[in-house]
């Protein structure tokens, strides 16, 4: 949200420099991200001077060039090139000196130089009203009173306004302060405890008056849940032009183009006061009557910008008389109901919208207005009337007209004030440090909280209806504390915490796991547990009915709550392979949400992804790519690393993946991995293979973790590696051979690794070749020969008789 510091100054005459004010706000949570320096003319008109024609001739090698001699006040008079038809010696003029820039409305700036046009020398420009940003006109140049001296400074002339506008980034629940006169309020508070005291100005409404009652419109509010408050005047004999240069400079200052002076009062109103209005065309309002009512889903709308939309049945909207939609009421207007150059008389509306029907209308039409900010975060009930005299008084005054109507203001239901009691015991011990009672009244006092009653104990008090934030204890206290200061509140150096001792702890095995992953060149990811309601189609698993569905989406990307990992890790893979990162691996410690027919559920879950080469390129690096068993071994050692070694496998169920396998301990599934399947992947655009594996995160705590590390002295005895080549059948798989070696050989066996796998034309058919080796040792002694060919033996017969195995 964009603030103009003279626009502030307005409310209070503060006279320090832009950065303190704007750490000033900053500590009272209205944070400043930036200032900016603002100027109604770009570049001020920097080297502009007054400059008088004393000769002007025409051009010796140009029919519509002529040559002036200009006397810029220094007393050497120089030569000028000029275009203009109506240019003339004795005029006053407005000279652009060399050296100096001319921006144009982009913002885009030309130097002007010496230099030849046809010949002839050209010490400068004299400039036409567009070419200076003073207004639109290029049907000649610039001519200015006469009564002006020669030299001076065209910016003390035209009287350029500099301005510095603070960048806020506003939080949601700070609606009191989304104008102008808001933010004026909560800097006055803060300046208090600074000792300056200011006095708050308000613009005067008091001059409001109907002149006449010949265009009276009746106002029916069919819906007041959702229009609590509706009030409206016409206003006739109206002349639409552009807006006075005051008002185009505060709305330009904080980025709003000026339209025309009916829609800049509207818009000023808004970022002065907070409150929207909108003005509608009598004459293409018909009836005469204002109906607030929502239509039929499925009526058609055209909007402002040319858009027709499809309504919603709880929609609110603006009818005519016919009951025909003449806006969608506090977002945006309609196409034939807006005002015109040829408008004449207006119907100004000012109202109090529920905020959640605002917000989701908002949200269906994908609109996100000015208006539609405000209402959607509440605005100041008690302050309709109020905006709509302060619009009325400055329409007439830059538009002329006169009040035709009384002001309709239907209010059924008050907003009532909250009321809240203060407890000093309770603010002391929140706070952790005792305020004085003096400086906290004085500090509620300037928020414009009553105090209805003053105990020992505590304040009973009463708080103003545009503090819609604030309408508990904790919120009371929270005011006084951030005006207060946070860098106020004294605080102990002694740190006082108690130690708990668990020998189980799942984020002290979370961070074992996080850091041997990233040890292993992954990466952690966090995405966002929302996500699109369609990606429940790209799994037989996944379904529809347990989505947790959100009731107020902030877009349909973001629609339910996820129930698999999967599809988020999918979209952080093409981000980076649309941004040539292609060899990616990512981990992520989340949840998954299921709407049972039991209740709400929430799943642990960690994910793996693997895709591309497994590491960076490098001139001295063979690349391979992630496969399914390079992701295979990533879970396996995870696994291991927490102690889970028994490891059932079996194929996966898992329709994600094109090829996958279940890892289980007993009838606890752990983990599902492989490789995902094509069709998902080309949902998201990804040509290249994904390897995933997903971790039941709550089942692997149950069954994980709880190994202890065992440490041992290493051996002064040598070990023996022997190898053996097997021959086994095609369908024995070496976890086989791996359990039967250490079956066979308990005590002195202390490896087994596959180093080499053949099958070719020179076997029989249906047969391969394993080459494993084995590791012999002896904690306690060497192994001699003799003992080292009976292990190896008995390894032989084991092999022969369980897997049908022979040497080769």
């Amino acid at each position: 949200m964009k603030i103009s510091y003279n626009w502030l100054k307005q409310f209070l005459k503060v006279d320090w420099e832009a950065e303190k004010t704007g750490e000033l706000l900053t500590d009272l949570g209205l944070e400043v991200e930036g200032i900016e320096t603002v100027e109604s003319i770009k570049g001020s008109l920097e080297g502009v001077v007054v400059g008088k024609v004393l000769t002007c001739v025409k051009h010796p090698n140009a029919d519509r060039l002529k040559l002036t001699t200009v006397d810029l006040g220094n007393g050497e008079p120089v030569q000028i090139v000029c275009g203009a038809p109506n240019v003339a010696a004795g005029q006053t003029v407005p000279v652009v000196t060399v050296g100096s820039t001319l921006y144009n409305e982009k913002g885009e700036g030309f130097k002007i130089k010496k230099g030849k046009i046809r010949g002839e020398e050209s010490h400068g420009m004299i400039c036409a009203e567009d070419e200076l940003g003073l207004g639109t006109s290029h049907e000649g140049i610039l001519v200015l009173d006469d009564a002006l001296k020669a030299g001076t400074l065209a910016s003390e002339v035209f009287n350029i306004e500099k301005d510095e506008v603070f960048e806020i980034g506003l939080t949601p629940n700070r609606a009191d302060a989304m104008s102008h006169f808001g933010v004026a309020r909560d800097l006055r508070a803060g300046l208090l405890q600074h000792d300056v005291s200011l006095e708050l100005i308000s613009p005067s409404v008091s001059n409001f008056h109907v002149d006449d009652r010949t265009l009276k419109f009746d106002v029916v509010v069919e819906d007041a849940e959702k229009a609590p408050r509706y009030a409206g005047v016409t206003i006739s004999g109206i002349t639409v032009k552009d807006s006075p240069k005051w008002i185009q400079n505060r709305l330009k200052a904080i980025g709003l183009v000026p339209i025309n002076n009916i829609v800049d009062v509207t818009n000023y109103v808004l970022h002065e006061l907070g409150q929207p209005l909108h003005a509608f065309d009598t004459a293409r309002f018909r009836g005469q009557k204002v109906i607030v009512k929502t239509l039929p889903s499925g009526t058609k709308f055209t909007t402002l910008d040319g858009v027709e939309r499809t309504l919603h049945e709880e929609d609110l909207m603006i009818c005519n008389g016919n009951e025909e939609p003449m806006c969608i009421a506090g977002v945006f207007g309609g196409l034939d109901s807006g005002v015109t150059e040829n408008t004449a008389s207006i119907f100004l509306e000012s109202a109090y919208f529920n905020p959640v029907s605002i917000r989701k209308t908002a949200k269906r039409h994908a609109l996100n207005t000015d208006a539609s900010f405000r209402f959607e975060r509440g605005i100041d009930p008690n302050r309709v009337k109020y905006a709509l005299k302060r619009a009325a008084n400055l329409i007439i005054e830059i538009a002329g007209g006169k009040i035709s109507s009384e002001i309709v203001d239907l209010y059924p239901t008050k907003f009532e004030d909250f009321q809240v009691f203060l407890s000093y015991e309770k603010m002391d011990r929140l706070i952790g440090s005792k305020i004085p009672r003096e400086t906290v009244k004085n500090i509620l006092a300037s928020l414009d909280i009553k105090f209805n009653s003053v105990t020992d104990g505590g304040i009973g008090l009463t708080i103003p209806s545009y503090r819609v934030d604030v309408t508990r204890e904790a919120d009371v206290i929270e005011e006084i504390l951030r005006v207060y200061g946070y860098n106020n509140v004294e605080f102990s150096h002694k740190l006082n915490t108690s130690i708990s001792f668990s020998e189980f702890s799942a984020t002290k095995i979370e961070n074992v796991v996080a850091n041997q992953l990233t040890s292993q060149g992954f990466n952690e990811t966090m995405a966002n547990s929302l996500t699109k309601a369609d990606y429940i189609s790209l799994s037989e698993l996944l379904n529809e009915a347990h989505n947790v569905t959100m009731l107020n989406p902030l877009s349909s990307d973001l629609g339910v709550m996820r129930q698999s990992l999967l599809f988020s890790g999918l979209e952080s893979v093409i981000y980076n392979v649309n941004r040539k990162n292609n060899s990616l691996k990512f981990f992520e410690f989340g949840k998954t949400y299921h709407n049972y027919e039991s209740g709400y559920s929430e799943q642990k879950h960690l994910t793996l992804f693997a895709s591309g080469n497994r590491t960076k390129d490098s001139w001295n690096i063979s690349q391979k790519k992630s496969d399914f068993f390079y992701m295979k071994g990533i879970v396996t050692t995870l696994l291991e690393r927490l102690g889970i070694t028994k490891i059932k496998t079996t194929p996966t169920k898992n329709d994600v993946f094109s090829e996958g396998i279940t890892l289980s301990l007993g009838k606890t599934k752990l983990v599902d991995l492989g490789v995902v399947n094509r069709s998902i992947l080309k949902e998201f655009g990804i040509k290249q293979e994904v390897l995933f594996a997903d971790f039941n995160w709550e089942n692997v705590l149950k069954v994980g973790g709880k190994s202890k590390v065992k440490v041992e002295e290493l051996s002064k005895f040598q070990a023996v590696k022997r190898d053996f080549a097997l021959l086994v059948d095609k369908e024995i798989t070496f976890k086989e051979i791996y359990n039967l070696a250490f079956q066979a050989e308990k005590n002195f066996l202390k490896e087994v690794d596959l180093f080499d796998v053949y099958e070719g034309d020179k076997l029989e058919d249906g047969k391969k070749s394993y080459a494993v080796s084995f590791l012999i040792q002896d904690l306690n002694k060497t192994l001699n020969d003799t003992q080292i060919d009976k292990i190896m033996q008995k390894l032989q017969h084991t092999f022969e008789k369980n897997v049908g195995a022979t040497l080769r």
